[in-house]
C-alpha cells in the first residue's frame, strides 16, 4: 500500500496531486448525499487515461436500497466497459467487503481512500490481492463521517451491519 507522500505515479497521472483532485469529486457526491439525508460517502470511477467515468454517492437511505453504495453508484454510472484494468476508485471512506469485493470481481486496478479512521474496511484484503491502494487521510473526509457517525448512529450501524 501506497502512502500520500510517494510521488513514483505522477507521470501516468496518478500521484497525489492527481489522487487529490479526483478525491474532491468523490467529496462533493459525499456531500451531495448527505444534503439529500443520506449517508456522506462518496465516490468516483476513473478511466487509464484519467478520464471520469462515473460518479455517486451512498443512496441507501434515500432509495431504501441496501446495495446502492457509493461505490457501486460511481460504478453503475460508468456503464459498461470493455474492461476496468487500469481503471481507478476514487472513495471517500474504505470501501466495505461488498465494494472491495466488487473492485476484485471487475478487477478495478487501483483505490485511492479518503479515510479510514471511521471505518476500516476491505483495503488491507484488496492490496494482498494485486489492488494498488493508496489512503490520503482526507482530514475533510474524516471529520464529515465523524460528524454523521455521532449524528446518527442508528443509521451508521445499520449501514455497516452493525444494528
Amino acid at each position: 500500500m501506497r502512502d500520500r507522500d510517494d510521488r513514483r505515479g505522477e507521470a501516468r497521472g496518478t500521484g497525489p496531486d492527481a489522487d487529490r483532485e479526483r478525491l474532491a469529486t468523490a467529496v462533493a457526491e459525499a456531500r451531495a448525499g448527505l444534503a439529500e439525508g443520506g449517508i456522506p460517502i462518496g465516490a468516483a470511477l476513473y478511466g487509464a487515461d484519467g478520464s471520469l467515468l462515473g460518479r455517486g454517492h451512498n443512496r441507501r437511505v434515500q432509495d431504501g436500497d441496501p446495495s446502492m453504495h457509493a461505490e457501486t453508484a460511481a460504478f453503475r454510472a460508468a456503464g459498461r466497459q470493455r474492461s476496468y484494468r487500469g481503471t481507478t476508485m476514487v472513495t471517500t471512506l474504505s470501501p466495505c467487503w461488498y465494494c472491495s469485493g466488487l473492485v476484485r470481481q471487475f478487477g478495478i486496478s487501483r483505490v485511492v481512500i479518503g479515510e479510514a479512521a471511521t471505518f476500516h474496511g476491505g483495503h488491507d484484503w484488496l492490496a494482498r490481492h494485486g489492488v494498488e491502494v493508496v489512503l490520503l487521510d482526507d482530514a475533510e473526509c474524516t471529520a464529515m463521517m465523524r460528524a454523521f457517525v455521532q449524528d446518527h448512529p442508528d443509521v451508521w450501524n445499520e449501514d455497516i451491519g452493525d444494528e
